[in-house]
């Protein structure tokens, strides 16, 4: 099986990574890849958002079947011109992609099919946002429509936030055209947990829950990032909350999707907080989460091309999902400067004293001169490991990262804590594959 990976990040290093230690794939290819992806694939010189590129060589080399990673390809319809082409390629159409491409799309999307999320306005300039939070009250949470490479949440306490929160949106416009339009929305309170899972378009297979932590500080703190790290099994939610999420929010999406005629085809991530009134939707991704698909694709015990192949075909009704009892730690490595203007060019040094059950995917990274690896953009590595629990695998990870330096590297030392001190870690849950009518089962 020829199988080419879409992406250059930690994300797709770790699916390359799973496809060549894991799966059936005879070769790998990766898109635009990475000097870090070149240890698993053949990389190939397209960039993500070059579609008819894209599908010209997997036409060119019969690719068996193509993953996309990130979500700008999937924003720019990557999967309606390879199936107009009738190559196999796992991920939703543009139409369905809104999920993730517009939050204001997914949370009307939301409202129509009783999906719980919070109550929200739409603001268009700063006075029509300063009226929806006079209807909520402060504390809000203010997003960009359109995508922000996860960075375009302000949590405004205070109207010194607010102050702040419209002249970012709609004076110096940090976000671009993804804040012509700016969702206002309830505050909600409680853990957040990611579930995600993939879909056929009919039936939804979900993974182990997994959690990650967005904020680039200790304890919370600070601007929202990409994800500084994650864990699985998520450690907050018991297999009845899980069972519930399931019920009340994912198989919900998959079959209002169909219903609306935009079918969901691939990964879809679901943001959840676990408030007093019960789950409550924060958002959809419709691709893997960055970084919990590294803590996932750890667990992950399945052949992800015959799975994915059987999703792009439209029948999951004979997979399965496995996955190993043991947990798995991701720890994020950022630049100096991250999330805001990270430097670049530092000298990455201790790759090499990684070793036992631990891992490292490159995020964002290149080769130097020197025949090592630099630095090469904001979240840098992925130092990744398992073990028999949670406190096990997040040990064994933050050990590895103690041999690896580079100038001004940011490493929070709080993943996973607040967890594992709790009094009972929660099972992940994880559930059989079930078809959309069984969703009341």
């Amino acid at each position: 099986m020829k199988v080419l990976v879409i992406g250059n990040g930690g994300r797709e290093h770790a699916l390359c990574w799973h496809l060549a230690t894991r799966s059936n794939a005879t070769d790998i290819y990766c898109a635009p890849g990475s000097a870090g992806i070149a240890q698993h694939a053949q990389v190939v010189n397209i960039s993500v958002d070059e579609t008819p590129q894209l599908a010209d060589f997997a036409e060119e080399m019969q690719i068996d079947l193509t993953i996309v990673g990130p979500e700008i390809p999937l924003a720019l319809g990557v999967v309606n011109e390879f199936k107009k082409r009738g190559l196999a390629i796992f991920g939703p159409t543009l139409e369905a992609a809104q999920l993730e491409s517009s939050k204001i799309f997914a949370k009307e999307f939301m409202r129509r099919h009783d999906i719980p999320t919070a109550d929200f306005e739409i603001a268009h300039d700063p006075s029509e946002l300063r009226a929806a939070v006079g209807k909520f009250g402060l504390p809000v949470a203010l997003k960009a429509d359109g995508l922000a490479a996860g960075k375009g949440v302000i949590l405004a306490k205070t109207d010194a936030d607010l102050d702040e929160a419209c002249r970012l949106f709609f004076e110096d416009r940090v976000f671009g055209v993804s804040s012509d339009r700016v969702l206002v929305e309830e505050f909600l309170e409680g853990p957040e947990v990611s579930f995600i899972g993939v879909s056929d378009g009919e039936r939804f297979l979900p993974f182990a829950t997994a959690k990650d932590y967005k904020r680039i500080g200790e304890g919370d703190l600070g601007p929202n990032t990409g994800g500084m790290g994650a864990h699985s099994p998520s450690g907050v939610a018991s297999a009845e909350v899980a069972r519930e999420v399931l019920d009340t929010v994912m198989l919900p999406t998959i079959s209002g999707m169909a219903a609306e005629g935009n079918p969901f085809v691939g990964f879809l991530y679901g943001g959840i907080m676990l408030t007093d009134d019960g789950p409550k939707t924060l958002e959809f991704n419709v691709r893997l989460g960055d970084p919990e698909a590294q803590a996932l694709l750890l667990r992950l015990d399945s052949d992800l091309v015959t799975l994915l192949s059987a999703g792009a075909a439209g029948d999951f009704s004979q997979q399965r999902l496995r996955f190993k009892r043991e947990a798995a730690a991701c720890l994020v490595l950022a630049a100096a400067g991250y999330p805001g203007s990270p430097s670049k060019g530092a000298s990455i040094v201790g790759l090499d004293s990684v070793a036992g059950d631990a891992v490292v995917f490159h995020a964002g990274t290149k080769a130097s001169a020197s025949g090592g690896f630099e630095v090469s953009g904001g979240r840098v590595l992925n130092v990744c490991a398992t073990g028999a629990g949670l406190r096990e695998a997040l040990r064994s990870a933050y050990h590895a990262t103690q041999g690896i330096q580079f100038s001004g590297q940011q490493l929070r030392g709080d993943i996973g804590r607040q967890v594992v001190e709790s009094t009972s870690i929660a099972h992940s849950g994880i559930f059989p594959v079930m078809k959309l009518d069984d969703s009341k089962a």
